[in-house]
């Protein structure tokens, strides 16, 4: 049985199926796919042996390139819906980029609308909940206009903002404005930092929570790098790692994926540690397709590799909520009567109140 989950961080752009990739890039007249069969096509996409995020990155050229057609975006994100509802995902809020897709003639809120007319489709059809957040790249000058198009698009399912793409050349704080702007309309904010900064990435740690203002951290696995770790345990925090503890900021957690751009091996990733030390770690997938995961194999990663129990995820999906940018009343009633009940049903205890 699946466990049902909540999602924080998917890309749309990274969980296409190999098959509908094939189909859009007949329909796109593009011909640069590195394979002809689905298999194959699969099996290239798979990038968990990449070893570092700009190769990993690399594999976004041929999804982005067949999904510049408004009935390609608008496929892309109903089966997306589809796909993670199968996989006991009862809440997501998927990011993209809008400006990577307007090749075609869309503009960037034509973008949003029809990824959330797809979405649209695949709740009627499944049921699930979703919101949208604007990406701005960080190797890009447009992230003034991202955020201005991503506060304008609230009446489309637009939920928050954020900063992706290349991190290390790119600190947050070149996109102060955009993230200042984000904070004073109101919408919500979340930032990759301490995806694959390096030696920076616990300054981008604490540049995106204390001066760009972020309410949750786009993966934040670096933050270790401010830690003493013996035997598998952080037994001493610096001083960025004690404030992202201490405030309780949510981890965007996507171990397939960090295993895949930081060259790490399962019971290396800081997962298990990071939620025995008290951080405020969430699971997600990033990128389905590059990953080759789902959030139900996250789990299964949790339980194998750092031996989280069926209890400890579902706490870790009750702060998933907690963390969301949707409101309040979507809340309680996704808790109460979707994730709650099946978990008792489980024999899993929980509080089945929101």
């Amino acid at each position: 049985m699946s466990l049902p989950s909540v999602l924080l961080h998917d890309h749309l752009d990274g969980g296409l199926r190999p098959g509908t990739v094939l189909e859009l890039a007949d329909d796109h007249g593009y011909d640069d796919l590195p394979a002809a069969d689905e298999a194959g096509l699969a099996a290239w996409f798979d990038q968990s042996e990449s070893g570092s995020l700009e190769r990993y990155l690399e594999a976004f050229d041929h999804t982005i390139a067949v999904m510049q057609l408004p009935e390609a975006l608008e496929r892309v994100a109903y089966e997306a819906a589809v796909d993670l509802a199968d996989d006991g995902v009862v809440y997501a809020e998927l990011r993209f980029c809008p400006s990577l897709f307007t090749d075609r003639g869309l503009d960037v809120t034509g973008v949003i609308d029809v990824v959330a007319s797809g979405l649209r489709l695949g709740e009627a059809e499944t049921g699930l909940k979703w919101g949208i957040i604007v990406d701005a790249l960080r190797q890009f000058d447009d992230s003034m206009a991202m955020a201005r198009t991503a506060n304008a698009r609230r009446s489309s399912g637009v939920v928050g903002f954020d900063l992706a793409g290349p991190e290390e050349p790119f600190p947050p704080t070149d996109h102060l404005a955009a993230c200042r702007y984000i904070r004073e309309s109101g919408l919500r904010l979340t930032i990759h930092a301490g995806e694959a900064g390096g030696d920076k990435g616990v300054s981008y740690i604490a540049s995106a929570m204390d001066v760009c203002g972020a309410e949750r951290l786009g993966h934040g696995v670096e933050i270790v790098r401010d830690c003493v770790i013996e035997n598998g345990e952080l037994i001493k925090l610096g001083a960025v790692a004690t404030r992202v503890r201490d405030r309780q900021i949510p981890l965007e957690l996507c171990p397939a994926s960090n295993l895949a751009t930081n060259k790490l091996d399962p019971g290396d990733h800081p997962l298990g540690a990071l939620f025995r030390a008290g951080f405020n770690i969430t699971l997600s997938t990033d990128n389905r397709l590059m990953s080759h995961t789902s959030m139900s194999s996250e789990f299964d990663f949790a339980r194998d590799h750092h031996g989280m129990t069926s209890t400890d995820l579902a706490r870790i999906t009750r702060r998933s909520l907690e963390a969301a940018f949707c409101d309040y009343h979507t809340k309680r009633i996704l808790w109460e009567t979707l994730i709650a009940p099946v978990y008792l049903d489980a024999d899993i205890e929980v509080d089945p109140s929101w």
